[in-house]
């Protein structure tokens, strides 16, 4: 079994989840309390960020190295496509969920929210809120007319984008950001990746200071 250095709600973590869950890897969840800056995870992680991944005999740290590693040594189920373009073009969309949808989005409505206050700190920042909900809109806008054409994300067959994908919006439906009425193409999508038996565990997580909305557990909603 593998050891899983994590945060709940955070999307780099819920990625790696979904990935090891997917590939049926059973997994040691491991919530790490990076506030703390503790030494031992400071070997493991030298940028004191989670995940960090321990398995076969190694320590890996960022989310998009431990992709790469899970991926070529259990490559079943396949995250990536065959197809050079098809490939090229869900690795794009997963390194755009993770920089640019992030830094935009996912950094400034869940962090506020969430990690302010674990951090003992109650002030919300109202510009860098609505900063972020204008920045969902757009994005959401483009995520769904890529989806009007597409199955999945990046063609007909989810990859590691879908995920990526699912790891950022997830966080954002557990704290209510979501008016998921305006965008059915984006709601159909998630209602499918959600169904997955990969996404069970992420639906169970909860933070006793910041209750989900009814609908973030049910499977259509």
């Amino acid at each position: 079994m593998c050891c899983l250095y994590h945060l709940a709600l955070s999307p780099f973590c819920r990625k790696v989840r979904l990935i090891l869950a997917e590939k049926k890897l059973e997994v040691n969840l491991i919530e790490e309390p990076i506030l703390e800056k503790r030494f031992e995870f400071f070997t493991h992680s030298p940028s004191s960020k989670v995940p960090v991944l321990q398995i076969n005999g190694l320590v890996i740290s960022e989310s998009n190295a431990i992709f790469e590693y899970l991926e070529e040594i259990y490559p079943d189920p396949p995250l990536l496509p065959e197809i050079m373009a098809d490939k090229v073009e869900a690795r794009r969309l997963s390194c755009w969920f993770d920089d640019t949808f992030h830094r935009e989005v996912t950094a400034k409505l869940l962090y506020q929210r969430i990690y302010k206050n674990l951090s003992g700190t109650d002030h919300v920042d109202s510009g860098i809120m609505k900063s972020g909900m204008t920045a969902l809109k757009l994005h959401f806008q483009s995520i769904g007319e890529i989806l009007e054409k597409r199955r999945w994300l990046a063609g007909d067959k989810m990859t590691i984008a879908d995920f990526a994908g699912a790891a950022h919006i997830s966080s954002l439906d557990y704290i209510g950001d979501i008016d998921w009425e305006k965008f059915d193409s984006i709601k159909n999508w998630y209602v499918k990746i959600k169904s997955r038996p990969a996404f069970r565990s992420l639906l169970k997580d909860y933070l006793p200071a910041f209750v989900p909305p009814e609908h973030y557990e049910d499977l259509d909603f």
